[in-house]
């Protein structure tokens, strides 16, 4: 990874200009996270601190792992024993959670890693548990099953190694997709008939959101503001869209064309990220919602990128500074590898910057 940071002060100490224009015309910087030395990689989640969560191929694509992205650097992350693992979620203390096999790939496991450490998180008595998000105080969200032989996915905290169960909203399954640094959890549940239901669970309380109409609806985030993101279904249509809830509003966010989308993350300044169908639903691609403005992120893509052959079908996290991760697909070889797609900053910050660096260069000089 290379951050938009790091290109901005290299350009400012080599004595390049870029004019407002140049600035304005191309609002994020593209990279290409890369791999652990095979050929595919995804980016799961984003801290505050420009730390990416996700996993990548190793030499000769004999597994996946669990890898962290600081910088240019990447980090195998490692297993619980078995051959594969997946870094889910990541927070501003750089902790990572995610899930793994466990020695013989007999089952999955939720796991945690900090630094070079992994624990594994155990299940609520089933064979299976898998995170979603952790939060600043460490605090993991998921779902396990409740016990073996198949037995139901239950929501699932982790406060260190001990699961808790969520519960339903009266149904048999539910799922815990994230939560917020005030402990609240946004996710999904099955009500008494078999329809799914976005949901918030506020300690022991759990809040069924409802729908934009139609028969079911999933939470994928929750920012710190209480603000859930997610999808609904559309009444009267088979289509779903990207859906907000915010205290008793549900608000319908569109597509960039097609008849289906989905909300995935929010961050703390309402923007929303996930993924739309194009117009006459050709193809997923990454999306940005700024309010009610939807806006497929292959338009910020240099044409160089297009044509390499570069599309990003997905937009799966998005942290304060509004840098986003996902995966891109390569139509021309087919392979997927993670991405960052950082802000440049606007011309007035770009002013700005400059200003300071001359500013820290002139004290320099005559310190």
């Amino acid at each position: 990874m290379k951050s938009s940071v790091r290109t901005v002060c290299a350009i400012a100490f080599t004595g390049v200009t870029l004019s407002a224009t140049q600035v304005s015309a191309q609002p994020y910087t593209f990279t290409l996270l890369g791999t652990l030395g095979g050929t595919h990689s995804d980016a799961y989640a984003i801290n505050n601190t420009g730390v990416i969560a996700g996993s990548a191929s190793i030499i000769g694509n004999t597994a996946t792992h669990a890898t962290v992205w600081h910088g240019t650097t990447s980090t195998d992350l490692g297993t619980l024993g078995g051959t594969n693992s997946y870094a889910i979620a990541i927070n501003d203390a750089g902790i990572a959670a995610g899930e793994s096999y466990t020695t013989g790939n007999a089952t999955f496991h939720a796991a945690m890693w900090n630094g070079a450490t992994v624990t594994d998180l155990g299940t609520l008595g089933g064979t299976q548990s898998f995170v979603q998000s952790i939060n600043s105080a460490g605090v993991v969200a998921g779902y396990s099953l409740l016990a073996p032989g198949g037995a139901p996915y239950h929501a699932t905290i982790w406060h260190g190694a001990t699961p808790t169960d969520l519960g339903t909203l009266g149904g048999t399954n539910s799922y815990a997709m994230d939560i917020n640094d005030a402990g609240v959890v946004a996710g999904f549940s099955d009500i008494v008939g078999g329809v799914y239901h976005a949901t918030v669970w506020n300690g022991a309380t759990a809040t069924d959101l409802g729908t934009l109409g139609g028969a079911n609806s999933h939470a994928g985030g929750i920012n710190d503001f209480g603000v859930v993101a997610g999808s609904s279904d559309i009444l009267g249509s088979t289509a779903f869209h990207a859906t907000i809830w915010n205290d008793t509003t549900t608000i319908d966010l569109g597509t960039v064309g097609g008849t289906h989308s989905q909300a995935i993350a929010i961050n703390n300044s309402g923007q929303v990220v996930g993924w739309s169908y194009t117009t006459g639903n050709v193809a997923e691609h990454a999306t940005l919602w700024n309010g009610a403005t939807a806006t497929d992120l292959n338009s910020f893509l240099d044409p160089s990128v297009v044509s390499a052959g570069w599309v990003l079908i997905g937009a799966n996290a998005i942290n304060d500074q509004g840098w986003i991760v996902g995966p891109a697909l390569n139509i021309h070889t087919g392979t997927h590898e993670g991405y960052l797609l950082a802000p440049v900053p606007e011309p007035e910050t770009w002013a700005l910057l400059l200003l300071g660096l001359g500013l820290l260069a002139s004290r320099r000089r005559y310190s």
